[in-house]
């Protein structure tokens, strides 16, 4: 009598995605990110907010400080 339960076919699938992926991770390298440069703010022109947006946004404060 074996001392092991056998795992659903769910299971055994899941556990073999979880070890291909963590044998192909060091593999998949991110590319280094660049900070987007800074946009002179007299650059800047023709951007309009509506009313009811800017007092969503102002009230967001409340919220988050």
């Amino acid at each position: 009598m074996s001392k092991h339960t056998a795992l659903p076919d769910s299971e055994l699938s899941l556990a073999a995605l979880r070890g291909d992926c963590a044998r192909m991770a060091p593999h998949w390298r991110a590319p280094m990110k660049s900070a987007p440069a800074p946009v002179k703010p007299s650059l800047i022109s023709g951007v309009t907010v509506p009313p009811l947006s800017a007092r969503l946004i102002d009230a967001m404060s409340e919220y988050g400080d």
